[in-house]
């Protein structure tokens, strides 16, 4: 009996460990697939992670792509809005007497023109000998103690301002006789009447208004010159 009771409690006691054994088992295997789970949750968080790093420069590399090709379009646009229209070209007909006529202005026209200029220069040149002698001999005047000066130095200070106005005068004519003289040059080389901006012809009635004008009346309005 006792050795019955013995072997009875050798296989229960075998039972037990191999239950307790597989116990065991399970719980590895249980916190092993928990590791494994959470590892591929990891993995997957870093992998989404990544995907949304990598989009996320694409991203931005397209919306820098984008503005820049809009900031080269904007400025290819006021390149273009700035850029100085092809002046018209004018065609040149013949040379006579010193005179280049073309397709809108004839010989007598600009014949009429130059003597116009011709006299103009005479005058001015005139104007402005007579004003520089004015002002020097005022120059002389002061310098030579001819003028008599109160206690408020008024017909001094007049003196004074009649000289620099009569400076400044002839300067001016001076300035308008280089502006003639261009003039009949441009009429000896056939460009005499055409803007300086656009190449059009000018409006004879400005021409002979301002005889050595360079501009419309419409260009000038408009800040594209200076006369």
């Amino acid at each position: 009996m006792e050795r019955r009771r013995i072997a009875a409690e050798k296989k229960k006691a075998q039972l037990a460990r191999q239950k307790e054994l597989a116990r065991i088992a399970k719980e590895k295997a249980k916190e092993k697939a928990r590791i494994a789970a959470e590892k591929a949750a990891i993995r997957e968080a870093k992998e989404k992670e990544r995907i949304a790093i990598r989009e996320a420069k694409e991203a931005a590399r397209l919306a820098a792509a984008e503005a820049k090709r809009a900031e080269e379009a904007r400025l290819e646009a006021i390149r273009k809005k700035n850029e100085p229209k092809p002046k018209a070209t004018h065609e040149k007909t013949e040379f006579l007497d010193g005179i280049y006529a073309t397709k809108d202005f004839d010989h007598k026209f600009l014949a009429s023109q130059r003597e116009l200029l011709l006299e103009m220069r005479a005058v001015r040149t005139t104007q402005a000998a007579r004003l520089e002698d004015e002002a020097h001999a005022l120059i002389e005047d002061v310098e030579m103690g001819d003028v008599q000066f109160d206690e408020e130095g008024g017909e001094g200070d007049t003196m004074v301002v009649e000289r620099e106005r009569d400076l400044v005068l002839s300067a001016e004519a001076r300035h308008e006789i280089q502006e003639i003289d261009a003039a009949l040059e441009r009429i000896r080389v056939g460009d005499y009447g055409y803007s300086i901006h656009s190449g059009l012809p000018i409006p004879r009635e400005r021409l002979k208004a301002i005889p050595w004008t360079q501009e419309s009346v419409q260009e000038r309005v408009g800040g594209l010159g200076r006369r």
